[in-house]
């Protein structure tokens, strides 16, 4: 078995990449993609380390993006071994980011060293997109490079993503599009009173009630081929003073709407607004859209995807919207064609994270298959 995709993975894992800290991931692929003949372009906003790389000027531009940061490893005592210390053991490599996704980090690099060492005068170009900032507040991160990308007028045709995306096997999920997600914090204001004298108050608990019951029973929309219909729901709720005999003057509801392309941020807003009103309510709503939902539908980049899955691994990937947000949001607003593909996700963001040794260099080999099909 080819070790170069594993030692690459070891170097990169034995970094604290804590959010968002990219604690030097990026200068080590970096150098790699350098000796390639990569340009390379750093983009840090606000301590969150970015990094673009293109090698070529001509289209189809392939892009390969993803995150060098990780969420922090929870209780150490409860891991079989450092989080940082990547270890094997019976064919696993533990460590935190091993599937969440220092592995296709990796994989990305060699499958791109191998390309270009058998195919110098590809066609297209290939790029590379990477940020500490994915697991955070995703602010400073690949929304960054894309504004900045955007502003120069430079387009992407394809891009991957290396989240893992694989459910029950390697290889049988390829992440086509995620939904929307859109926040709100719901004020309804009410009058403060002492609760043996209610009539000489208004308690907005009870002033929401109906408005609550008829928003979660309310069918937003139906979905479409690739997506559920839109939910809504409740977070957290919180009012009272902390004594039990004063009625609340207000009451603070924090909702979310994980919403599917049959609908938009504005026309969910709208809808919402309507109901509340219907109920004669004294509200104030502050709405927060953190992602737009996005889709690739069955085309070049998920044919030639799934091609390469079946030849290296026997199984053939289905297509899924599932999930919660990813980068793929933001690089959607420029590029045609994203999706997501990457090793088993079972473990991520859980102790003992860890991803099967023999599957890290079967992603490296899809990832080198795909740039084939689409440049070669």
């Amino acid at each position: 078995m080819k070790q170069d995709t594993l030692d690459l993975a070891l170097e990169l894992l034995r970094r604290k990449s804590l959010t968002p800290d990219d604690a030097g991931c990026q200068d080590v692929i970096a150098a790699r993609l350098e000796a390639l003949g990569f340009h390379i372009e750093r983009h840090r906003h606000q301590g969150v380390d970015n990094l673009w790389a293109r090698k070529g000027g001509a289209a189809p531009v392939v892009c390969l993006a993803g995150h060098t940061d990780v969420v922090p490893p929870g209780p150490l005592d409860q891991w079989t071994s450092d989080p940082f210390d990547p270890v094997v053991r019976e064919g696993m490599l533990y460590a935190r980011g091993a599937a969440d996704m220092k592995t296709s980090l990796a994989a990305f690099v060699t499958a791109t060293e191998r390309f270009l060492a058998t195919h110098p005068d590809h066609t297209g170009s290939i790029a590379f997109l990477l940020t500490s900032d994915e697991e955070g507040p995703a602010t400073d991160g690949t929304v960054k490079v894309v504004d900045a990308l955007r502003a120069r007028g430079e387009t992407l045709d394809y891009c991957i993503v290396g989240e893992p995306t694989s459910a029950a096997e390697f290889g049988d999920t390829i992440k086509n599009g995620r939904r929307g997600s859109l926040s709100g914090t719901l004020r309804v204001k009410g009058v403060q009173g002492h609760i043996a004298y209610p009539h000489l108050a208004k308690n907005p608990i009870h002033l929401v009630a109906p408005a609550i019951a008829e928003l979660a029973d309310t069918m937003w929309d139906e979905g479409n081929a690739w997506f559920p219909p839109t939910t809504w729901q409740i977070s957290n709720i919180h009012g009272g003073a902390g004594a039990t005999n004063v009625i609340p003057g207000e009451v603070e509801i924090l909702f979310n709407f994980r919403y599917a392309t049959a609908s938009s941020a504005e026309g969910l807003k709208d809808a919402m607004h309507e109901i509340l009103d219907s109920h004669g309510l004294d509200y104030e709503i502050d709405w927060n859209l953190s992602a737009k939902p996005f889709v690739t539908p069955r085309g070049v980049l998920c044919e030639r995807l799934a091609e390469a899955i079946r030849e290296v691994t026997g199984v053939s990937p289905g297509l899924s919207t599932s999930g919660g947000t990813s980068d793929g949001r933001f690089i959607a607003e420029i590029c045609r064609e994203v999706v997501e593909f990457g090793p088993l996700n079972a473990s991520i963001h859980k102790l003992n994270e860890c991803v099967a040794v023999e599957d890290i260099e079967r992603l490296a080999a899809i990832y080198e298959k795909t740039l084939v099909k689409l440049l070669g």
